[in-house]
């Protein structure tokens, strides 16, 4: 045995190294490029998304000065002056973008107007009852999603056409109208669980169902199609040939393999509703960020909007980045991607 053989080492026919075939060259880690990718994408959004809404915000008539001062009768020229200087609002305004952008680096949304409080404490303050609902409704729609594909997939056309009818009208129906019907006949009308009991668990039931079954629409849509593209790969066949039952086929093999663009999606839809819950707070008076933003935009907040905007921004990509770095747990073929 050669001492190149003995060292692992491949050479060619003059003796030189032999270039490491692709698969090997893949095989190193991949979390440093996505972690510096979601950094870049992190600052690019960031900073889109802050301009734009800073820019937005300017275009509203309306003075946020006279916003600050409401509550105040006849207020005089030194105290507009003086609060005008407090806020940077007698800046001109291409530094208060700059002022803006640079608080957001070093992690200063700026404070409330009317509430009085630093930005980042308002939203995180309003944050728990939003993530309770958005995970909860997610658990659902996820659960009952999978369950309805493993279960229809492959099936006889009816069975499968009755489906995709259902997942259409899951998908269509608005959720406000949704969260009043439900409201109607389970709380007004048979009195089975509370509309706005915002604390106690029971109060938790209808607004997740609300907002889960459009996504159990969407879910099982696309889920279905990957189950049905994966029954007609050759390791079914070979896995079937090995006794493996129907049900364990479809929930340990077909369901990892179809669960990819799944993982992908899902994660989009938990950053649109861990920051778009507003209907469903307002509908069912739940606590939450939806509602604190909708009172910073009537209230002509200018640094609340514009911390949840930045705040949203940074959801979405830590949200994908985590995603991205689960994938391939899910799916090894992906670490060479």
């Amino acid at each position: 045995m050669s001492a190149a053989t003995l060292t692992g080492e491949r050479r060619g026919a003059a003796g030189g190294p032999v270039a490491a075939p692709d698969e090997d060259r893949r095989g190193a880690p991949r979390w440093p490029r996505i972690l510096l990718r979601s950094l870049v994408d992190l600052v690019l959004v960031v900073w889109l998304a802050a301009t734009i809404a800073f820019l937005a915000l300017r275009l509203i008539p309306g003075d946020p000065l006279d916003v600050l001062l409401s509550g105040v009768q006849d207020a005089t020229p030194e105290m507009r002056a003086e609060i005008a200087a407090h806020y940077g609002l007698d800046r001109p305004a291409i530094v208060q973008y700059f002022g803006y952008l640079w608080g957001v680096v070093q992690g200063d949304l700026g404070t409330s107007y009317h509430r009085g409080s630093p930005v980042t404490q308002v939203l995180f303050s309003e944050l728990g009852p939003t993530v309770e609902l958005t995970v909860a409704a997610m658990l659902v729609a996820v659960v009952a999603a999978v369950a309805l594909a493993l279960a229809t997939s492959g099936q006889r056309p009816g069975v499968r056409l009755a489906a995709q009818g259902l997942e259409v009208v899951a998908v269509s129906v608005p959720s406000f109208w949704l969260g009043i019907v439900l409201m109607t006949v389970f709380s007004f009308g048979l009195k089975w669980v509370p509309a706005f009991s915002g604390d106690s668990p029971a109060g938790l039931i209808l607004p997740v169902v609300t907002l889960a079954v459009p996504l159990v629409g969407v879910i099982t849509q696309l889920l279905r199609e990957r189950v049905e593209h994966q029954l007609h790969e050759p390791f079914v066949t070979t896995v079937r040939a090995r006794g493996v039952s129907e049900a364990r086929l479809r929930s340990q093999h077909l369901l990892r393999h179809a669960s990819v663009p799944v993982l992908t999606l899902s994660s989009i839809i938990f950053g649109s509703l861990l920051t778009g819950t507003v209907v469903i707070e307002t509908l069912f008076a739940r606590p939450g960020i939806g509602r604190v933003i909708v009172l910073a935009l009537q209230d002509r907040d200018v640094p609340v909007v514009l911390g949840f905007v930045v705040f949203a921004a940074v959801v979405f990509i830590v949200i994908n980045t985590v995603v991205d770095l689960l994938l391939p747990l899910n799916d090894p073929r992906l670490k060479g991607a």
